[in-house]
């Protein structure tokens, strides 16, 4: 699951960094200027990477999960709906989830009796 969340994100930050003319359209339609892609495609690479590493996966997905709140962010402003991100955003999370076991114990640490 975690291969297929990080194909979507090199998939995407591969046409940024090409500049495939769809991407290029969609920058316009978002009404984001063009000296943004490659900059943007950078940090999703980056981001993406940091989430495939098993040692580095938390803060991949931290990483992820603002990078996923600033495209909603994006979207929103132009009233576009943010169902799909909202879905890569918990697949994001519940994969780690499910690679880490522990995490909840980090998150919401047991109350102690007293």
């Amino acid at each position: 699951m975690s291969i297929l969340v990080s194909l979507l994100f090199v998939f995407s930050a591969t046409g940024k960094l090409i500049a495939h003319p769809e991407v290029v359209k969609g920058m316009e339609h978002l009404q984001l200027p063009q000296s943004l892609m490659r900059p943007l495609g950078v940090l999703e690479l980056s981001c993406a990477v940091v989430y495939l590493i098993p040692q580095t996966s938390v803060l991949g997905a931290i990483l992820l999960t603002g990078y996923i709140g600033g495209a909603m962010l994006t979207h929103l402003r132009i009233g576009e709906p943010v169902y799909m991100h909202i879905v890569i955003g918990i697949v994001v999370c519940l994969r780690l989830y499910m690679r880490r076991p522990q995490l909840p114990a980090l998150v919401w640490p047991a109350r102690s009796a007293g």
